[in-house]
């Protein structure tokens, strides 16, 4: 019996090694793109097989980043077009962390098909390490067991009106706490208004659904954004960007507390918003079109674009969520010209500093004094944090590739079109 404890023990140590972090949202642990792992690494090919621990095939592409908790990964996935009508072509995949093989698959519904660049697989999962939830861009949420077994299923769509947004919608919800926020801001291709949820994770009931107005017109309105959470001293308060606001909302209630103006000074008709939030102690970092990112503390009540505006970047991203670490923020811009700033005054740290020429869609990571970001082309730019700009490795999936990494036990996790792959020793 000792002996079978004690390889109960190394088998265990295997698949999820102490110490190791989970990433149960597309943003990680902190929900903000850190990971406090270490010994990562930084060269891999999958031409000769170095730093490759397994690649699982995958039906089609997607943005959808994967989530990992412990020995398990999940993912929203979309099976290879055309639909085929009202089959189930969006499902979410259990695999197992340790081997790369399929546990188990559960239908999300019917209905995907591309809109844009995307189809309809473009929101990550969330875990609490106990159940599971997705969402799908033809607005199904569903939860899930460990085992695969269905806890509850809502529609969106069907309940609050068809999403109106033109690029599909593509937010991922945002566990915290006993409760899953939903965002659809949208009016490009609707006049209902945008709207938040407060879902009880447990039944899967509405605690609250709120209209959030704004001012922006056309195309405007429409936000790819994922809601962020902001402890302001001893309250938390949920962050939201998209309409050329920010606006920070009582978790319990969903009531407007403040409002940024700012994301749209020339009130362009196209400014959407696809790069989301980031919070950092209590910095929030909010990028729109390009210009201008704001920096900002949050709290207050009413419109507080006077006092709570700390800078502004005019260089600022477009598609791939920025990263901070509270000394540093790191962004990278659409065609792979990256800025380090100086996280409390916005001063350049270094600027127009050039990754490998290409289209980025994926958001940057930083984990293990590195910060890792994909292309489109899925080469995976490793590069030196810190206040000197240093490309450390250039590392090629020769794949399309529009989805971000998850760090977990030594190991990264990179999504292309044909492959999940598992970084690491």
């Amino acid at each position: 019996m000792r002996t079978r404890t004690t390889l109960a023990l190394l088998l265990a140590c295997t698949v999820a090694p102490l110490g190791a972090e989970d990433w149960p949202h597309w943003r990680g642990p902190s929900k903000n793109g850190l990971s406090g792992e270490t010994n990562l690494p930084v060269k891999w090919s999958p031409a000769t097989g170095e730093n490759v621990a397994w690649k699982l095939a995958m039906p089609a592409m997607s943005g959808s980043t994967p989530i990992v908790w412990r020995d398990r990964i999940f993912l929203n996935v979309a099976d290879a077009l055309p639909d085929g009508g009202d089959k189930p072509t969006l499902h979410l995949w259990c695999v197992d962390r340790a081997k790369g093989t399929l546990l188990w698959q559960r239908p999300l519904g019917g209905g995907n098909d591309m809109q844009r660049k995307a189809n309809r697989s473009s929101p990550s999962p969330v875990t609490d390490g106990t159940g599971v939830w997705v969402l799908t861009g033809t607005g199904v949420l569903k939860a899930f067991d460990f085992d695969g077994r269905e806890l509850w299923a809502r529609d969106i769509q069907k309940e609050y009106g068809r999403f109106g947004l033109n690029w599909g919608y593509g937010s991922s919800p945002l566990l915290h706490g006993g409760a899953i926020y939903v965002q659809v801001l949208h009016g490009m291709r609707t006049d209902d208004p945008s709207y938040l949820l407060r879902i009880d994770k447990a039944t899967g009931k509405t605690a609250w659904r709120v209209e959030r107005p704004t001012n922006a017109i056309q195309e405007s309105p429409d936000s790819y954004t994922t809601p962020a959470v902001v402890k302001v001293g001893n309250a938390e308060e949920l962050v939201i960007t998209g309409g050329d606001v920010v606006t920070g909302h009582d978790l319990a209630t969903g009531k407007e507390l403040w409002r940024v103006n700012g994301l749209n000074p020339t009130n362009n008709p196209n400014f959407r918003i696809v790069a989301s939030p980031v919070v950092h102690g209590e910095l929030v970092i909010a990028p729109t079109r390009v210009r201008p990112m704001l920096a900002l503390k949050p709290g207050g009540r009413g419109d507080v674009t006077a006092t709570h505006v700390l800078w502004s970047f005019d260089s600022g991203p477009d598609v791939p969520t920025p990263v901070t670490d509270g000394t540093y923020v790191y962004s990278v811009t659409d065609n792979g010209v990256m800025f380090c700033l100086d996280a409390r005054t916005g001063k350049e740290i270094y600027g127009r500093q050039r990754l490998r020429p290409g289209t980025y869609s994926g958001s940057l990571v930083l984990a293990d004094g590195k910060l890792y970001v994909t292309n489109e082309d899925g080469v995976t730019s490793v590069v030196k944090a810190g206040p000197a700009f240093e490309i450390l490795a250039e590392n090629e999936f020769n794949d399309y590739s529009l989805s971000s990494p998850a760090v977990s036990g030594g190991r990264m996790f990179f999504r292309t079109t044909k492959y999940l792959w598992a970084i690491g020793k």
